[in-house]
């Protein structure tokens, strides 16, 4: 029988449920005025991590149009952030 750390042995059973999206949503909430300061962070309604794709909500026009224009630099900022390659795509709504 193997032995396992238990932060190892945590890890593997986060990877293969359905938690991870949970916990990575979790983790951008925590970070996202840290990532982004604070007049985005003030104006976004809403942020989440589901299959790979980081879901941006807000009511204000004008950011939509910035974060648009950011979307790369987004993605790096919060895959740097994050330690991994979290997010793929920025869908902003």
């Amino acid at each position: 029988m193997a032995t396992f750390k238990l932060g190892d042995a945590l890890k593997q059973f986060v990877q293969g449920s359905r938690l991870k999206n949970g916990i990575q949503s979790a983790q951008i909430e925590a970070v996202w005025l840290e990532i982004m300061g604070i007049t985005i962070a003030k104006y976004t309604d809403k942020i989440y991590i589901f299959n790979q794709k980081l879901f941006i909500e807000t009511s204000v026009g004008p950011l939509k149009n910035e974060l648009g224009f950011q979307k790369l630099q987004i993605i790096e900022r919060v895959n740097e952030k994050m330690g991994a390659h979290t997010i793929s795509e920025v869908i902003i709504k």
